[in-house]
């Protein structure tokens, strides 16, 4: 390591304390890779700081020695957002002892949580005050809300309650100088100037470092009830969608479908998880009711439509959950995607959202030319149809991918077949996953380069010499680069 590099260290360390510095390339490991194994980078360190005010300092002391900073979450995003490039120079900032839970207001129905508070303790920081935090996904249980925030994340209640961004309230961040944005209001309603905080949604990192945030609560649900349906087709789901929001309206509150390839998919490869029902269809829908009072019976409402649909010919079977336990089974199923996704194979990912009612020749067509173009390909599929989110995801033999070159070829092959259906139905390449380093070459292929100029305006703003998680959504080096 060189001086400059061992003066970094020795600096840093007086900022937030020894222990706090990992300098060690093999205890850095898990912070250098990304969740899916697909980047490798490393560091100068990795800083934990343990408040706001040492966040602040720590980057203002990397910003005067041009040292890149890399925030980073619970490291478990899709687009390798939060993996460090192979320079030398890197810092990765972690939140890991920033997880203090600031204020609860059940009169306002809010929360202010500090940005490394893992997803799963806002949600039972919530619920110890009878209230519900919405946003849930996969990976919950070590998500950080920071992470959370940054990639502005959708997971299965979105139909409902919206993103992350529809969640937030109010933000402190700290900007790429070392100044402190604090944008910490519990405010319902405020038109006082622009609304700096919704830069900072979805940025991936790239122009600041969330510290804390104040988020949405919501009465908990208290009455419940899932089902899970057989069905041919995406178009009986869209139909069926239909149906219960004239009949049930909020009530409903999910709606997630999985192609059968990507159940077989788990089921050969994550063991623990059971499938508690039969394979006999191409299709499979989670319909889930929520009312917020007690006492409410929803299965009756959720079995007159499923019953009508039935008749109409729309669904082959439905699966009324009896019990908690065969709804947690149900849910199961789904939250295991991504691990059973990794599990089977190189994985080529999609995040397109399309208009609700081109969702079904969307996935007709992608699997279609997909196939055609490469035979050996596993197409899988699942999704967020209530707000038009399919991920598409092709499944590739990794003895087959032992070429980087060939492997990087194919990918292409199989992003450019989707980013052009995507934008033949009037969509986008990404929901809730973000750009990162994945998709950044996709970005620049596909969006309006208005849209491109006026991000890597605010990007030059805000971070003019580029040092902010460098190589997410856009190329490494200068803003303008």
């Amino acid at each position: 390591m060189s001086d400059s590099f061992q003066d970094a260290l020795s600096g840093l360390a007086a900022i937030v304390g020894d222990k706090h510095v990992i300098a060690s390339r093999a205890d850095q490991e898990a912070y250098v890779v990304d969740w899916r194994g697909r980047y490798h980078g490393r560091a100068v360190a990795v800083v934990k700081p343990g408040s706001t005010a040492e966040v602040a300092a720590v980057v203002k002391y990397c910003a005067e020695r041009q040292l890149a900073i890399v925030p980073q979450g619970g490291n478990t995003g899709m687009c390798g957002a939060a993996t460090p490039d192979d320079r030398a120079g890197n810092v990765v900032i972690r939140l890991d002892r920033m997880r203090a839970v600031r204020d609860v207001s059940p009169l306002a129905n809010t929360i202010t949580v500090e940005g490394g508070c893992i997803l799963a303790e806002v949600q039972n920081a919530a619920r110890s005050v009878d209230r519900y935090f919405p946003l849930s996904l996969g990976a919950e249980g070590s998500c950080q809300i920071g992470g959370n925030i940054s990639t502005n994340a959708g997971g299965t209640a979105v139909l409902r309650y919206g993103p992350t961004r529809d969640l937030v309230l109010g933000l402190e961040v700290v900007l790429p100088d070392g100044r402190v944005f604090n944008g910490l209001r519990a405010l319902r309603k405020d038109n006082t100037g622009y609304a700096l905080k919704q830069l900072f949604i979805g940025a991936e990192g790239t122009l600041g470092i969330v510290t804390a945030a104040v988020l949405k609560l919501f009465a908990p649900p208290r009455s419940s009830a899932l089902a899970l349906l057989k069905l041919q087709g995406v178009e009986q789901a869209l139909e069926i969608m239909q149906r219960l929001r004239g009949a049930v309206g909020d009530r409903l509150g999910s709606l997630e479908i999985m192609s059968r390839s990507q159940i077989e998919a788990i089921a050969e490869t994550v063991p623990h998880v059971t499938i508690p029902f039969e394979l006999t269809t191409p299709w499979y829908l989670i319909v889930e009711l929520t009312d917020t009072l007690a006492g409410v019976d929803l299965n009756e409402p959720l079995a007159t439509v499923l019953a009508e649909a039935m008749e109409a010919g729309l669904t082959d079977d439905v699966i009324l959950a009896s019990n908690l336990a065969q709804a947690k089974a149900i849910w199961a199923v789904r939250h295991s995607v991504s691990e059973g996704n990794k599990r089977s194979g190189y994985v080529v990912s999609h995040d397109s959202v399309v208009p609700l009612e081109r969702q079904a020749a969307f996935v007709a067509n992608v699997e279609a030319r997909i196939k055609a173009a490469v035979p050996h390909a596993r197409v899988v599929m699942h999704g967020h149809i209530g707000d038009g989110n399919i991920h598409v995801i092709a499944l590739i033999d990794r003895a087959l991918c032992q070429d980087p070159a060939a492997t990087a070829a194919l990918v292409a092959e199989i992003n450019e077949i989707v980013d052009d259906e995507t934008a033949a139905q009037g969509g986008a390449i990404s929901a809730e996953h973000g750009i990162g380093i994945t998709n950044r070459g996709r970005l620049a292929r596909v969006t309006d380069p208005l849209d491109i100029e006026l991000m890597r305006d605010i990007k030059q703003l805000l971070d003019p010499n580029g040092l902010m998680n460098p190589g997410k959504i856009f190329n490494a080096g200068g803003a303008r680069r």
